[in-house]
C-alpha cells in the first residue's frame, strides 16, 4: 500500500514540475476548448464534487485520493496543443493539488509552490464547482459486431438513434464486419454501446 502511495504521489510531483518547466504565460483560457479538453476539465469537476462529498458527509478519505489518482491518470493521457489545453491541464492541476492537500499537506504545499502560486496553499480557498463543465456534450459509444468489440464511435450526447447507428457504420473496423452481410438487428444502449447482428 505504501508503494502505490509513493508512486502516485511521484506521478503528481512529476507533472506539476513537467507542466511548470513548460509553462511561459498562464492565460487561464477555458473558451473554445477542443473535445479532449472539455473531458478533462469534466473530469476535475467530477473529482472536485466528489472529494467534496467525501469530505463532508462521507468522511471517506481513501475515496478523495482515488478520485485525483484517476484525474491524475486522465492529466497524463491529456496531449497540450493549445493555450486553451494548457489553462485545463493548470486548472486540473491546481484543483488535485487543492483536494489532496488535507490528505497530503506538505508535499501538496511544495507543489503549489512550483506551480508560482503566490499565496501559501494552506490559506488558500477550497475550488468551486463548476457545475457547466460537468455538461457532457459528446460521448464515446462502443461498436459491437455479433457482440464482439470491433471500434468506438464519438457521437453528440443528444445525438438520435439513426445518428447513432450511421456514424457506427462508418467506422473502419465496422465496416470490415458488416460489409456485404445482412444486417438483421441494431441495438443502441444509450451512452454505452452499440451492437450489429448480422448474417
Amino acid at each position: 500500500g505504501l508503494e502505490g502511495a509513493v508512486r502516485f504521489l511521484k506521478k503528481l510531483w512529476n507533472q506539476v514540475h513537467q507542466f511548470a518547466r513548460d509553462d511561459t504565460t498562464s492565460t487561464d483560457d477555458l473558451h473554445n476548448l477542443s473535445d479532449t479538453a472539455r473531458d478533462l476539465r469534466r473530469k476535475t469537476h467530477e473529482t472536485l464534487k466528489k472529494a467534496d462529498d467525501d469530505f463532508s458527509r462521507r468522511v471517506q478519505f481513501n475515496t478523495v485520493v482515488s478520485g485525483v489518482m484517476e484525474l491524475c491518470n486522465e492529466i497524463g493521457k491529456f496531449e497540450v496543443s493549445t493555450e486553451a489545453d494548457r489553462s485545463v491541464v493548470g486548472e486540473a492541476l491546481r484543483t488535485a493539488l487543492l483536494v489532496i492537500s488535507p490528505v497530503a499537506p506538505h508535499i501538496a504545499h511544495s507543489l503549489w509552490a512550483t506551480l508560482g502560486q503566490e499565496t501559501l496553499l494552506v490559506e488558500e480557498r477550497w475550488p468551486l464547482l463548476d457545475e457547466s463543465a460537468l455538461t457532457q456534450t459528446t460521448i464515446t459509444m462502443v461498436v459491437q459486431v455479433q457482440g464482439k468489440v470491433r471500434g468506438q464511435v464519438r457521437v453528440a450526447a443528444d445525438a438520435s438513434k439513426d445518428v447513432i447507428l450511421d456514424t457506427a457504420k462508418t467506422e473502419p473496423n465496422v465496416i470490415k464486419h458488416i460489409d456485404g452481410k445482412e444486417i438483421v438487428k441494431e441495438i443502441v444502449v444509450p451512452d454505452k454501446l452499440v451492437n450489429i447482428v448480422v448474417r
